[in-house]
């Protein structure tokens, strides 16, 4: 019996850089930030000091933050964004520190996993289906597209 060869398809996820809302510890997922001048400075450094993954395309987070970090990661490639890999929409606690929501119920629930999301805001289990959605969009581009590695900045 023959089998066919199998293709591997690398994807690395890379992590966005740092926002003014990172910097002072809020909570920020919905909320539309660019990355902060020190968030810029360090993804510079870092692309100058470590040899990234060579990739064959780059996908982002549709949120400035991450097509930002994708540019400076990766500036001769295109950008493709992918809508389902958005953050968590925090609800009431976007934009708030855990220090500011210490005394809330729902905060103390929340942070416990006794709860699956903060108030109004999105379900972690829908949040984890949308992103297995956003994974298949970027597999089966990867396939299409016969390309073998890429970079995903959330």
């Amino acid at each position: 019996m023959l089998y066919k060869s199998r293709k591997t398809y690398k994807i690395h996820l890379i992590r966005h850089g740092l926002t003014e809302g990172n910097l002072a510890g809020q909570y920020i997922g919905r909320t539309d930030l660019p990355l902060a001048g020190a968030g810029v400075a360090q993804l510079k450094q870092y692309a100058e000091e470590n040899d990234y993954p060579k990739v064959d395309c780059v996908y982002s987070s549709p949120m400035l933050r991450a097509v930002q970090s994708a540019k400076i990661l990766y500036p001769s490639k295109d950008i493709q964004t992918v809508d389902n890999l958005r953050e968590i929409d925090f609800g009431e606690f976007e934009g708030k520190t855990a220090h500011e929501l210490e005394s809330n119920p729902a905060y103390a629930d929340w942070a416990a996993g006794r709860i699956n999301s903060a108030p109004d805001g999105e379900d972690n289990t829908e949040f984890a289906k949308r992103l297995c959605v956003g994974l298949n969009e970027i597999v089966r581009d990867m396939v299409a597209k016969k390309a073998e590695h890429s970079a995903v900045i959330m």
